[in-house]
């Protein structure tokens, strides 16, 4: 039987999570979608030839639907979708910092709730989507959120009290290399490099260190001790990165993005 999937309030990750889908083999026809604008709508529809439709037809028609409005926003969305969403349909929630409960209060009883944390490199098929189940979502619900989501990347269950976790180390994740590459380039700049140089070398390096911790099965202490000569240039580097604090600063910015996903699933958007 065809199962329909619908993606409500599509925007950037929406739309990659809907075009990586097509691209593994989902037919256009069985792809529903909802926006704000009408616009929007028409450009999705023009782009991939899926069907756009309100929430209250997605909730009616969708077998799977994948809510992907902005946390602040999921409770309105809840309160148009309950009376249309019947107890069967699989609801996959891609909103940080909520948890599956919130949905299981506001929709039929048992109804099967998905949640799922991804990140911004969907946009380019190497996202990482961390999944966990909800207390009425079974293992058959699990594997087709993993299959929708591995359209765009990889996947990982956790149990859900991992996902504030992972949340600021993978859905934040993607931030901190770019805030890493913007230092480095200004570094290089400093040291005399034009700036497009100076990036072109940091984005290689970035690429190739990142395709080597995923490829070697190496320890990233023993890939960079690899690189680190006794006296040399790059261990007169990590000695001042260790003197300025920037590994306790990395971890404290960790739990500072855990406490914020935490803040957000007791309802403190502010």
């Amino acid at each position: 039987m065809t199962q329909k999937v619908a993606v409500l309030g599509t925007g950037k990750i929406g739309e990659a999570l809907l075009s990586g889908m097509i691209r593994a083999g989902w037919a256009p026809a069985d792809l529903l979608v909802t926006t704000r604008r009408p616009e929007r709508a028409e450009e999705l529809r023009t782009r991939y030839g899926v069907t756009a439709v309100t929430n209250a037809e997605a909730a009616k028609t969708a077998d799977t639907l994948i809510l992907t409005v902005k946390p602040q926003d999921m409770a309105t969305l809840l309160d148009e979708l309950a009376p249309h969403t019947p107890a069967d349909r699989l609801v996959i929630s891609g909103a940080a910092g909520i948890p599956t409960s919130f949905f299981e209060e506001r929709l039929a009883a048992g109804t099967p709730v998905v949640r799922v944390m991804t990140n911004t490199p969907a946009l380019v098929d190497e996202a990482m989507s961390v999944i966990s189940a909800g207390s009425h979502a079974s293992e058959a619900d699990l594997a087709h959120a993993e299959e929708i989501f591995g359209a765009v990347g990889k996947t990982l269950r956790v149990p859900e009290s991992q996902q504030d976790a992972c949340t600021a180390l993978s859905g934040s994740g993607p931030a901190y290399f770019f805030y890493l590459v913007e230092a480095m380039t200004d570094a290089g700049i400093l040291l005399g490099l034009p700036r497009d140089k100076a990036h072109d070398l940091i984005v290689q390096s970035a690429i190739g260190a990142a395709t080597m911790l995923r490829d070697s099965g190496e320890h990233p202490v023993k890939l960079r001790e690899n690189v680190t000569s006794p006296a040399g240039t790059t261990i007169s580097a990590i000695r001042e990165l260790e003197n300025h604090g920037v590994r306790a600063a990395l971890i404290a910015a960790l739990e500072a993005a855990r406490d914020r996903s935490r803040q957000l699933a007791s309802g403190n958007t502010g």
